[in-house]
């Protein structure tokens, strides 16, 4: 019988799935929960008798637990655990990490799209409008309307989220490429390289920031990058806020060069009441809630569940990351 420490707080239909999922194994939970999938915890000496650790699971805490065998990640995002040394450590004692990216590659998508549907009907403004005085000012409004037919879009960083999104631009006959460091030839979308990538931002009509927190990205999408768009595209961030230099996005904002920035992720989040992106015109944000859903839990529930069965029986890992 295995061991299954969980440190995620889930209840109701996710929790009976789950206990009736681990079934004859022991699960077992610390007495501090995480009701969210984005917070870290601190160390649990739970952790250490456990065989498989499911949630957020301190990392020093799984390099000191001598039976941990499987850690599954209640989260797309890892940067906790993207370290050479957590890394070396896992690789030396052949322990699996996986992630839930499965989980969260149809809301992030849907709510890019849902995104770049709000800068093209201009909904922000006709929101403002509305809020304002609840005027009927329909020329301005048709003036700011734009097409999605036919763009042309970039998305740095190519993942789960990524190929979702490409099928959701399916029907709008968009010309998409990706900006990938380490291409791994099934994209199924051009890929470009680094040094390919300010051409194919000065083309773009929309840039899509999907990409993780790592020491390799943070800072990436900076005043080099903005002054390599085309004025009037529009920029998106549902990766993760570190990636991108908000005062040289603040001011591509300011001057007009881009139309519009839409951000899910920020830097530091919460982000602050009193940073001006808040009050910036041309940006609109939400709360890092691209990846929730009603039946988030019950998803990160299963997912967990399809991956046990294939540790159990041997077989490959969905979302396999270490």
């Amino acid at each position: 019988m295995l061991t299954i420490w969980c440190n995620t707080q889930f209840s109701g239909a996710s929790l009976e799935s789950l206990e009736e999922g681990v079934k004859p194994h022991k699960l077992i939970f610390p007495k501090e929960l995480s009701a969210s999938t984005l917070a870290p915890a601190g160390p649990d000496p739970a952790l250490a008798s456990a065989d498989i650790a499911f949630g957020q699971p301190d990392p020093a805490s799984i390099m000191q637990s001598p039976s941990l065998r499987w850690v599954h990640l209640t989260s797309a995002g890892y940067t906790r655990y993207d370290s050479d040394e957590f890394r070396k450590f896992v690789a030396g004692r052949g322990t699996v990490v996986t992630n839930s990216s499965s989980v969260y590659a149809e809301p992030c998508a849907e709510h890019a799209l849902a995104f770049m549907l709000t800068h093209a009907r201009a909904l922000g403004q006709a929101r403002d409008m509305q809020r304002a005085g609840q005027s009927w000012e329909t020329l301005p409004l048709r003036i700011k309307s734009r097409l999605m037919l036919r763009k042309k879009v970039i998305l740095l960083g190519f993942g789960a989220i990524g190929r979702r999104l490409v099928e959701l631009l399916a029907p709008f006959s968009m010309e998409i490429v990706a900006f990938r460091r380490h291409p791994v030839g099934n994209e199924g979308i051009p890929v470009v390289s680094e040094d390919r990538l300010p051409q194919a931002l000065a083309e773009a009509d929309h840039v899509i920031n999907i990409l993780p927190d790592n020491p390799g990205t943070r800072g990436f999408v900076n005043t080099r990058i903005f002054a390599s768009l085309k004025p009037g595209a529009v920029f998106y961030n549902i990766g993760r806020g570190g990636t991108v230099d908000q005062d040289a996005l603040l001011a591509n904002l300011r001057s007009g060069h881009i139309a519009g920035a839409y951000l899910d992720v920020t830097d530091p989040e919460p982000l602050p009441p009193s940073h001006p992106l808040w009050a910036e015109p041309g940006c609109f944000i939400t709360p890092h809630t691209a990846g929730g859903f009603d039946t988030e839990f019950e998803f990160l529930a299963q997912h967990f569940l399809e991956n046990l069965k294939r540790y159990q029986v041997g077989s490959g890992f969905i979302d396999r990351i270490m």
